[in-house]
């Protein structure tokens, strides 16, 4: 059996192949769709600085600095586009850990735990001083 493809133009004008299948209902892509490369995982040490072993030397991103900081009392200020019953809360607890993509709280009036997603995160405070360690960068570089 000779199958064409009925409608050559779209091919060319899409990119498309004509013929559906489960998994491409559109047609199967012509091109092949570029490779993403994985992102590195967090406190993964920072690339290109020579270290001896032993040092543990980590990127100073916000999940870093809260986890240096897990049982002290923060409060968090969030924002949410398109809510009508609140656009902005508050959110006040004991930083029980923290990830890329989130923070959990625990109040310890209530027992209540809160799962934030840092996307909505626009800042942190604390009554008291915070964990802070620095990135060793190599010498000349600030």
């Amino acid at each position: 059996m000779n199958q064409q493809m009925p409608y050559p133009q779209y091919q060319q004008q899409y990119g498309y192949d004509m013929y559906q299948s489960t998994q491409f209902p559109y047609g199967m892509p012509q091109q092949q769709q570029p490779q993403m490369v994985p992102m590195q995982p967090s406190g993964s040490a920072i690339p290109g600085i020579p270290f001896t072993p032993g040092q543990i030397v980590e990127e100073s991103y916000i999940e870093n600095i809260l986890r240096l900081n897990r049982g002290k009392v923060i409060t968090v200020y969030q924002t949410f586009e398109n809510n009508s019953q609140w656009n902005a809360k508050i959110f006040r607890g004991v930083l029980e850990t923290a990830g890329r993509d989130h923070i959990i709280l625990s109040d310890p009036q209530t027992g209540k735990r809160y799962l934030l997603l840092m996307v909505n995160t626009d800042y942190i405070t604390a009554d008291e001083e915070l964990n802070y360690i620095p990135p060793t960068l190599p010498q000349g570089i600030r």
